[in-house]
């Protein structure tokens, strides 16, 4: 799969691609031929030109001045971490292209073959997913978790092997992924070259970045209940750095809430993560899971700006070592090492949360509630109704994991006005914790 947002042009439109490269910047004078599949590509004059038929093993990084004339291999030798805005040309062969001034039909997103699971163990991120084969020449590594970059702004490295497919094959055979979407950096960050949040639309930015998310996460197969986590890289933290950047991942946490999605934040533990820490009792929305990057190579959730109350219910990764190689099965991989105990796509013995036995009754509703995490496990959640767009009733409960309780939930004022005004009510019930929400739709009627 390529990136849709990456700048990709057929071969068999080189006048396109010739368009394209003197947009971003370069004129007829810096820009030179090269020939690829049959056809005339134009180049940028200084810029490396990679045939990826030739190096199948080139890593493609979209954060480089750099043409690519091919498709990205299954096997591509990339860093385990890059991030940046997209500057590369890919030209790919096609001949099958639409004709000139044919409109295209976006087919529909497939079908979720993935949703959350809780996973503890250990982990790793690489920035090009691998391919099945090299997965499966990992079968006899110490991990059975992967961070996967799914999308974003500024992400850096092409991703041919990340499809419905690939995440099914993976998660059949038990590994558990960490959706990673690498988007628009805070005012302050480290990374010189990335593409960064405005301070005055920070929350715009965040919402618009969920809901991009949660397409690209669809679009291979990641379905509601998933995590995504936001690769917020480090920055200095500054009254209004701090600022702009809890506005924006609030914001992201809650349209990936409002999406069925569950909200997480990667980033340095000395700048996001002390941020997020701090933020704790405020206005701001918070991730439900944190993911810590601490390169002091402790196995275990530890962090010195995290409370320990806090995120502390199977809601922390810790990154705890950087890039290098590993070799399992003769496959060697740049990868950074995480130990992880929070959410994560995989396999799921039971549901999540299973809800039954949906029964108004005069001005009240009873609900069966199921958690299927494991023992010991705590399962927050909330019940809420809403008629005509308002909150007619709202209650918390807390259940164990495997437990189930048949919860009451009575209308509120403002939905006890409603029904005896109308002498019925018609309200949408839900039912959310961490990992997964369920609805219904509930009729309140007087001969009850």
């Amino acid at each position: 799969m390529v990136d849709a947002d990456m700048r990709v042009f057929r071969a068999g439109i080189a006048v396109a691609a010739a368009a394209a490269v003197f947009a971003v910047g370069a004129t007829p004078a810096t820009t030179r031929t090269v020939h690829f599949a049959g056809r005339d590509v134009q180049a940028p004059a200084g810029w490396p030109v990679y045939r990826l038929a030739k190096r199948p093993h080139t890593c493609v990084r979209l954060d480089r001045r750099a043409v690519y004339l091919g498709r990205p291999g299954p096997g591509q030798r990339c860093p385990s971490h890059a991030v940046g805005r997209r500057r590369a040309i890919v030209v790919e062969p096609n001949a099958a292209h639409p004709a000139a001034g044919a409109s295209a039909v976006q087919a529909p997103a497939p079908a979720a073959v993935a949703g959350g699971a809780i996973f503890r163990g250990l982990g790793f991120d690489a920035c090009a997913a691998p391919s099945t084969k090299a997965m499966a020449s990992w079968g006899s590594s110490p991990y059975r978790a992967i961070g996967v970059y799914v999308g974003g702004a500024n992400r850096a490295c092409a991703q041919p092997n990340l499809t419905t497919t690939w995440v099914g094959e993976q998660v059949a055979v038990g590994w558990h992924l960490i959706p990673t979407y690498v988007g628009l950096q805070a005012p302050t960050s480290s990374c010189s070259d990335c593409a960064k949040l405005s301070a005055s639309k920070a929350s715009a930015q965040g919402t618009a970045a969920a809901v991009d998310a949660v397409l690209k996460a669809q679009s291979v197969g990641i379905g509601p209940g998933s995590p995504i986590y936001f690769d917020m890289e480090a920055y200095t933290r500054t009254s209004s750095a701090t600022s702009a950047t809890l506005s924006f991942l609030s914001a992201w946490t809650t349209e990936l809430h409002a999406e069925g999605y569950v909200s997480g934040v990667y980033s340095s533990s000395a700048s996001g993560i002390a941020d997020l820490a701090r933020a704790i009792g405020s206005t701001y929305t918070l991730p439900d899971h944190v993911w810590t990057a601490n390169w002091n190579g402790a196995q275990n959730t530890a962090d010195p700006f995290l409370p320990s109350d806090a995120w502390a219910n199977h809601q922390r990764i810790h990154q705890y070592r950087g890039g290098h190689n590993e070799t399992y099965g003769l496959v060697t991989i740049n990868i950074d090492n995480d130990y992880v105990d929070a959410a994560t796509v995989g396999r799921r013995a039971t549901p999540p949360l299973t809800v039954r036995h949906v029964r108004p009754s005069a001005a009240t509703v009873s609900v069966w509630v199921r958690c299927g995490g494991a023992g010991g496990e705590s399962c927050p959640g909330h019940i809420v109704l809403r008629s005509a767009g308002a909150g007619v009733g709202s209650r918390a409960f807390q259940l164990g994991g495997g437990r189930s309780h048949t919860f009451r939930l009575a209308l509120n004022s403002r939905g006890r006005a409603l029904f005896a005004r109308r002498g019925f009510l018609r309200a949408r019930l839900l039912v959310a914790i961490p990992l997964a929400r369920a609805t219904r739709t509930v009729g309140f009627n007087r001969s009850r």
